[in-house]
């Protein structure tokens, strides 16, 4: 039988009770999600169910990631609601592919984990399905593993497995709604010029649990756990001096009371150069490499090839004196002798992030 397979999640608990139930039966799982948005979430999604389904020894075939075609199929309707009229075309646009590769396997017969996920209706599923059995021959097998318990049980797997659970279902349309329902910044579609993996992002996840497959694979013990802490992202920043913008470059947590300020150089202290307006400091680039032992030319190849978040963090305390310090410290190649004009519009928000947790004493798990 070919399983449709969303995230592990789903897939995970999902084919653990198709094996207790049909032993005798070949699974074969297809990973083939080309409405997850964006690439580095589908990489994520990917990366665990590889994890899982080498866990339950069951062969993996990734699908086409064809992302361009899909926003063709569902075309008009970006607004329609979760469970919607879209959620239909990209359920029949997933197992058209999925029946087809199960042809191409000599199977027969088909199902697809997302009949356990509590944000998918089960009669849509069903529909799109015994469509696809009349006119490809393969039989859509709708298992309802949700009731008598099945989704505490489900979410008790998860956990356990310790599997990537992602809040919301994977296309682009779905997570705008969900955000602005939620009143949150859609900080996943973050993706600074500065290639730096930022705080919470989908990038600095997948980094997580491609270290705890290193892990598993060492025999290492550990434990995925969250955190909270005070997050950031920068939306748009310039720098004017007199009418000419000049490369300039705002450290990790730089913030301003509006989204401008203006003003010159009133004092220096240790390097450090203050506007007499807003708690706005400059820095030159000199200065930066001196205090984080860099070797960069200029600001530009700072902007497009920054250090470490916490190389900032750490700059940015040696500098105030505080770890709490959210003023703007602007890196620019030369102090400017004319008023400045500075854009700075940010977003700081509470926010949760997973670390990894070794443990070195394995009597302690």
């Amino acid at each position: 039988m070919l399983v449709h397979i969303c995230c592990s999640v789903d897939s995970h608990f999902f084919m653990e009770k198709l094996q207790q139930e049909y032993p005798d039966e070949k699974l074969v799982g297809f990973f083939y999600d080309p409405n997850i948005h964006p690439y580095s979430e589908y990489r994520l999604r990917l990366l665990d169910v590889e994890r899982s389904c080498k866990k339950l020894g069951i062969e993996l075939i990734e699908g086409p990631y064809d992302y361009e075609n899909w926003m063709d199929a569902v075309r008009g309707l970006e607004k329609e609601p979760e469970k919607g009229s879209r959620c239909e075309v990209c359920f029949d646009k997933r197992f058209e592919v999925s029946a087809h590769k199960a042809l191409e396997l000599g199977e027969t017969s088909m199902t697809t984990t997302l009949l356990v996920s509590p944000l998918k209706s089960q009669e849509q599923l069903k529909k799109s399905g015994d469509a696809f059995h009349s006119t490809h021959g393969v039989e859509f097998i709708a298992f309802d593993y949700r009731k008598n318990g099945g989704t505490n049980d489900q979410g008790r797997v998860s956990k356990e497995q310790q599997l990537y659970r992602q809040d919301y279902c994977g296309c682009i349309y779905g997570l705008t709604m969900q955000r602005d329902q939620q009143h949150r910044l859609m900080d996943e579609m973050f993706s600074p010029i500065s290639r730096q993996i930022l705080p919470a992002s989908i990038e600095e996840r997948l980094e997580l649990y491609t270290r705890r497959m290193e892990f598993e694979e060492q025999s290492v013990a550990y434990r995925i756990i969250k955190e909270r802490f005070l997050n950031y992202r920068l939306l748009r920043s310039s720098l004017k001096v007199g009418l000419e913008i000049i490369p300039s470059y705002p450290l990790f947590y730089s913030t301003i009371n509006r989204t401008q300020a203006q003003g010159n150089i009133d004092f220096e202290i240790d390097g450090q150069f203050f506007l007499n307006r807003e708690e706005v400091r400059l820095i030159t680039i000199e200065t930066f490499n001196a205090l984080t032992s860099s070797a960069y030319q200029n600001t530009k190849e700072l902007m497009f090839n920054a250090p470490l978040i916490e190389t900032e963090i750490a700059l940015r305390a040696r500098l105030s004196g505080s770890a709490f310090n959210t003023s703007a410290i602007i890196v620019v190649d030369e102090i400017p002798t004319a008023k400045i004009s500075l854009v700075l519009e940010t977003k700081t928000y509470e926010d949760t992030r997973e670390k990894l947790f070794v443990f070195y004493d394995r009597n302690r798990l």
